[in-house]
């Protein structure tokens, strides 16, 4: 006859009606949403950060503001006026990420709502990533200048594509190398240091864009970009 998993019957033959506290299990805690709205600095360290999680996610665009507009897949939304929550498929995959940081929907209702942001636009994206690196408590950390494995495998709950200390995908997902994340964001930081002032430096790390494409593909407008940048047509 059926009497039940052991562990009741142990449960219940040693009930205690004032148990001992157990510990708690070490689980990973995420620290207190800021209170906003508000907005951000951006810094030359949160500016190369910002752009090396663009270079780990595929939408760096050689520093093109056409990468906020890509959408998982490489895809772009026709418009930057909200959060397109697409689902779009690869061979492998599928997924509603979009934007510069790939942002899901659910992600992205959430940094939009706590910070108050209107729009889709490329400032609104920066502010909701620098929403979610402090979010990982990584902020503090981001602000010395430098990229670090501890720096990476913070982040790497938030984008796949950053690397545990174990060097894997936190969801097994493809992953950089941290060394080429390190060299990425060593380059990127130097670039724009040497920008000078807030206005200078900021056009180096985000160049803005008009070139015209015949498809919806970023592929195609990286093209366009490079020919508008040689005055060769591809």
């Amino acid at each position: 006859m059926f009497s039940g998993p052991a562990i009741a019957r142990e449960v219940s033959s040693e009930w205690n009606p004032n148990p001992a506290p157990r510990p708690f299990a070490q689980v990973a805690m995420l620290p207190p949403l800021p209170a906003g709205p508000f907005s951000y600095a951006i810094t030359p360290e949160r500016r190369a950060l910002l752009n090396t999680i663009r270079f780990a996610e595929g939408t760096w665009a050689q520093g093109h503001e056409v990468g906020y507009r890509v959408m998982f897949g490489g895809s772009l939304m026709p418009s930057l006026e909200y959060h397109p929550n697409r689902v779009m498929y690869s061979s492998r995959y599928a997924s509603a990420a979009a934007g510069a940081y790939q942002f899901m929907p659910f992600t992205w209702a959430l940094a939009s709502r706590s910070l108050g942001l209107r729009g889709f636009h490329p400032e609104a994206q920066d502010q909701a990533a620098l929403f979610l690196i402090q979010r990982r408590g990584a902020l503090p950390m981001a602000d010395r200048g430098e990229m670090t494995p501890e720096l990476a495998a913070l982040l790497s709950p938030e984008w796949a594509s950053f690397p545990t200390l174990q060097g894997a995908s936190f969801y097994g997902q493809p992953v950089k190398r941290f060394e080429d994340l390190k060299n990425f964001y060593e380059n990127n930081l130097s670039q724009i240091r040497a920008g000078g002032g807030q206005g200078v430096w900021e056009q180096v790390a985000v160049r803005r864009s008009t070139t015209t494409c015949r498809d919806d593909s970023l592929s195609c407008r990286l093209k366009g970009i490079s020919a508008a940048e040689t005055g060769v047509n591809p």
